[in-house]
């Protein structure tokens, strides 16, 4: 008997919560009941068929009732300013702990957010050099000190006891006074002596007099003598240190008579330079006190943009590289270089790219033979109140790196701030695993380690899960908009980690998406690092490492939607692939399979990329063949996005005229893309921003569904248009809840509740509407069934089917008619962007489609990837072309021509490591992808 058999056996009152999680009939969304008991402090996988009700589980019932219990747990003040959390419909749940969630979450745009800040290791950063950071100054390079009255009285207890101390500080004269006035201001304010060049004297005498001698004025602020144990008198000493830097404009003067005198200073100087003391926002790019005064700490500007001033780097000065000097007025600035570039050993007949840096600088800036490209600029500047010089100017112009602060945000005296030699500024350029190792090997003096321990501690963490993570390539400074899907689920991940807590229950949503295998291998390890700390680890996962890698397996079933929600099996790997007795066991055991397409597909046609160089991308020229799938793929951080979204995508879609994103650096497109009539992007955004937008109005099936009611007798005899079956405009929808089915009562302090429309039920129209029946059932009721449901309610009707069948083809058959568009996840998002294409038949006759997917594996059962390939192979049919980013070994296997980049991540990445088919692919040695592939064959 397996231990999964043993627990559903035993009656559930008897299992102790201690040692499992025990939800009872669970009712969550499609769940039929559904009881289990999950083991505590182990990994657990629950995995199934997409719609199958994995997440409902897992999110639904077990996430949603930890954290209602946490806010119950609250203060009722407390639980005012929080949304009110609804039990899951569930008889009980029994030994939850703790829970946090880490879903699928949309990608940041803010421009101010970098992996530093999201993952908190800048916040510590910030706090580490604002109170052990030594500014040191860029002048001498000695460090900046200024001294505390803390500092004065230990100077003053060096001395011998009973020694006479005399404290003093500078006259200065104020407001245009004389230094009469100024002594009468100070008798003033209580102070009676002053020091004439040592000599004291008191200041009513000097008046009486009416003529001061010549010399150095001092204010003698107090006479003491040195009592190290009289607590009074160092209170005393400290208060007249305190007066003296206030009245001396932040100096102080010690004098111990007849062995020494010295000067102290609070002022925070060196050099002739005035340094700001350090503190917690002069290191925040998101404080306008610390952020660069060029940028406002976005790290780049709107300048000359080299790379439109040079777009072709294969010409030559003297074959017109200088794009702006290529006109007739505008090439006499070429000519005294074309001319007198011998002069100078300027190589004028070598392209551009084959030039060094020095050679590259000096186009820029010029010598005593010809005006450089600065100062061409500055004079088309200068002219700006003539429009052609203004339309010059925004030909060039483009987002470029700030040159203060050099894309680090920062104003430019933080970088005068060290620890260990190394400013905030170097250390957030550097990649994670080098400022690892420099954490790692840190040496501090006790005092500054007594103060940094815990900072350290935490900076260290959270490195180390990074790296872990395989994103030690990255640095703190990389935007996070700029990550792939991948990597920011990864540092979502690394920032829960870096803070693990002990006898929580974790709960993640497919972290292995837009992983390589061999990453997920890491991840792996990071799970049980997680698990072995004393936490539950539940983990919705289709990932074959990551089930192997699991304590127990949970799998829900049998299929998706109606079909699904029970618990087909719950043991180890091992036992479920004896059982056979689902899609997972026999993928698994290799009785189902995914089955590769005969690669027939001979291609000619292709797409040549010239000299990319956007982010890590090393110069690359390559082909993407045309009428065939071709797959990107390598490990992560490669530059596989990059190559595919912000270079090959946006260079194509503006020869089209049909994409004005910005296009990263590249030389130019080749070959046969004029043949291209439209590029479509299917990613994983929501595919409607309305509440009544659902997947039935995207694929453009419910135009049909309301002509055929519009069609029946009733409607003819009422005179109902298709327009009155209709949620989105007035007419026969219902006018209370617009449409919508539910009702949004907007709370102060508390979330919004969304209650059922009093006036339909939540039926969504008018009840005269609901009149109007096809074989029994009326629009409601249609909205309310599934895809696969409304296939066999719709038979016969073809234009209905027609419109349906590649929802079901992709594998969406479970999901509802009515089905909100922002309910569905990311792969469900981009699988109803497929179907709609699948359903326009091929579109105009002679079209050819270029589609671009984005890990369209996402979220997918292998069960649900071969619907996939299936709906896939169906566009190339249709004479188009498909280009995937994916990971996916079976996606791979089903390519037409495989492009594999790194051989590494970041900076070690970037490189065509090999192109061709899967068959040669597997033949490679060294190449990550190609040893996972042949492990997938075998």
């Amino acid at each position: 008997m397996s231990s999964s058999t043993a627990i559903l056996s035993q009656s559930f009152d008897t299992l102790d919560p201690k040692e499992y999680i025990i939800i009872k009939n669970a009712r969550v969304n499609n769940l039929k009941s559904l009881s289990v008991a999950i083991p505590r402090n182990k990994l657990v996988v629950i995995t199934g068929l997409s719609g199958s009700g994995k997440s409902s589980l897992a999110f639904d019932t077990l996430f949603a009732e930890g954290q209602r219990m946490y806010v119950e747990s609250l203060s009722s003040y407390a639980r005012q300013f929080l949304g009110r959390m609804e039990k899951p419909e569930v008889e009980y749940i029994k030994g939850v702990s703790p829970a946090i969630a880490i879903q699928q979450k949309v990608n940041t745009k803010n421009p101010r957010s970098t992996v530093g800040t999201t993952t908190e290791i800048y916040d510590y950063l910030k706090l580490l050099f604002s109170r052990i950071g030594r500014t040191i100054s860029p002048v001498s390079g000695e460090e900046v000190k200024h001294h505390t009255v803390t500092d004065v009285v230990d100077y003053i207890h060096t001395f011998e006891e009973g020694d006479r101390v005399m404290i003093s500080c500078p006259l200065h004269l104020q407001n245009d006074r004389n230094m009469m006035q100024e002594l009468e201001l100070m008798l003033q304010k209580g102070f009676t002596r002053v020091l004439i060049n040592g000599e004291a004297h008191f200041v009513e005498d000097l008046l009486a007099e009416k003529k001061l001698p010549k010399g150095e004025f001092e204010i003698l602020i107090d006479r003491a003598s040195v009592q190290k144990e009289d607590e009074d008198n160092q209170f005393r000493i400290s208060d007249s240190v305190q007066t003296a830097f206030f009245e001396g404009h932040g100096e102080c003067t010690i004098l111990i008579p007849d062995k020494t005198k010295r000067t102290f200073s609070d002022r925070f100087e060196l050099d002739g330079m005035s340094f700001e003391l350090p503190t917690v926002n002069f290191f925040s790019f998101n404080n306008p006190y610390g952020a660069c005064r060029t940028c406002e700490g976005f790290g780049s500007v709107l300048g000359i943009d080299p790379d439109l001033v040079i777009p072709d780097k294969s010409l030559s000065v003297y074959e017109g590289a200088i794009a702006p000097w290529r006109g007739e007025s505008s090439g006499k600035w070429l000519e005294p270089l074309v001319k007198k570039g011998i002069y100078f050993d300027f190589p004028i007949h070598r392209a551009y790219e084959d030039l060094s840096e020095a050679e590259k600088e000096l186009i820029w800036t010029g010598n005593k033979h010809f005006r450089g490209l600065n100062d061409f600029f500055k004079e088309i500047e200068s002219k700006t109140h003539k429009i052609q010089y203004r339309v010059m100017l925004s030909r060039f112009r483009g987002r470029t790196t700030c040159p203060d602060c050099m894309g680090t945000r920062l104003r430019k005296d933080a970088s005068f701030v060290k620890v260990a030699g190394k400013s905030i500024t170097e250390i957030v350029l550097m990649p994670i695993d080098k400022a690892l190792v420099f954490f790692e090997n840190l040496e501090l003096e006790a005092s500054e380690q007594k103060v940094a321990n815990r900072l350290l501690k935490e900076i260290l963490n959270r490195l180390e899960y990074i790296d872990k993570v395989g994103l030690g390539y990255l640095t703190l400074n990389r935007l996070t908009s700029s990550l792939s899907g991948g990597e920011f689920q990864r540092i979502k991940l690394a920032t829960s980690l870096g803070s693990a807590l002990v006898g929580s229950m974790y709960i993640l949503d497919e972290p292995s998406i837009g992983l390589h295998p061999r990453d997920s291998e890491r991840l792996i390890e990071v799970l049980k690092t997680l698990r072995d700390m004393g936490n539950t680890v539940i983990v919705v996962e289709h990932e074959e490492k990551i089930m192997k890698a699991a304590d127990q397996i949970i799998d829900i079933g049998p299929d998706a939607g109606v079909l699904g929600g029970e618990l087909v099996f719950q043991g180890n790997l091992d036992e479920l692939i004896l059982s056979g007795k689902s899609h997972t066991a026999r993928y698994l055991k290799g009785e189902e399979k995914i089955q590769v397409k005969d690669r027939n597909r001979k291609w000619k046609d292709s797409i040549l990329v010239r000299g990319a160089r956007e982010n890590n991308l090393k110069n690359l020229t390559l082909k993407f063949p045309l009428h065939t799938l071709t797959v990107v793929t390598g490990v992560s951080g490669s530059g596989k996005s990059t190559l595919v979204k912000k270079v090959l995508y946006p260079a194509l879609g503006k020869t089209l005229g049909t994409v004005i994103d910005e296009s990263g650096k590249f030389d130019r497109i080749d070959g046969d893309y004029k043949s291209v009539t439209q590029v479509e992007f299917v990613d994983q955004n929501p595919i409607g921003k309305s509440s009544r937008s659902n997947p039935v109005t995207y694929v453009k099936a419910y135009d049909a569904i309301r002509s055929l009611y519009s069609e029946l007798p009733t409607s003819k005899q009422r005179g109902y248009k298709p327009a009155f079956f209709s949620f989105n405009v007035d007419g026969g929808r219902c006018e209370s809840c617009q449409g919508e089915g539910t009702v949004t009562v907007e709370m102060q302090f508390m979330a919004d509740i969304h209650l059922t429309c009093e006036s339909c039920k939540g039926k969504r129209f008018k009840n005269e509407i609901l009149d109007v029946k096809y074989n029994e059932k009326d629009i409601s009721d249609v909205l309310d069934m599934t895809i696969d449901e409304a296939m066999e309610f719709f038979k016969g009707k073809t234009q209905i089917i027609n419109k349906l069948q590649p929802l079901q083809e992709v594998g969406l058959g479970y999901i509802g008619m009515g089905q909100s568009s922002n309910t569905l996840s990311g792969g469900e998002a981009q699988r109803v962007k497929l179907a709609s294409f699948l359903g326009k038949g091929g579109t105009k006759s002679g079209d050819h489609i270029l589609f671009i997917f984005d890990e369209p594996t996402t979220g997918l059962h292998f069960h649900d990837i071969r619907k996939l390939l299936h709906s896939i192979n169906a566009l190339i049919e249709q004479g188009h072309s498909v280009i995937i980013i994916e990971h996916n070994t079976e996606v791979i296997k089903a390519a037409d021509w495989v492009i594999d980049l790194g051989p590494e991540g970041g900076e070690k990445g970037g490189n065509i490591t090999f192109e061709g088919t899967p068959e040669a692919m597997m033949e490679v040695v060294d190449n990550h992808t190609a040893k996972h592939l042949r492990e997938s064959f075998q």
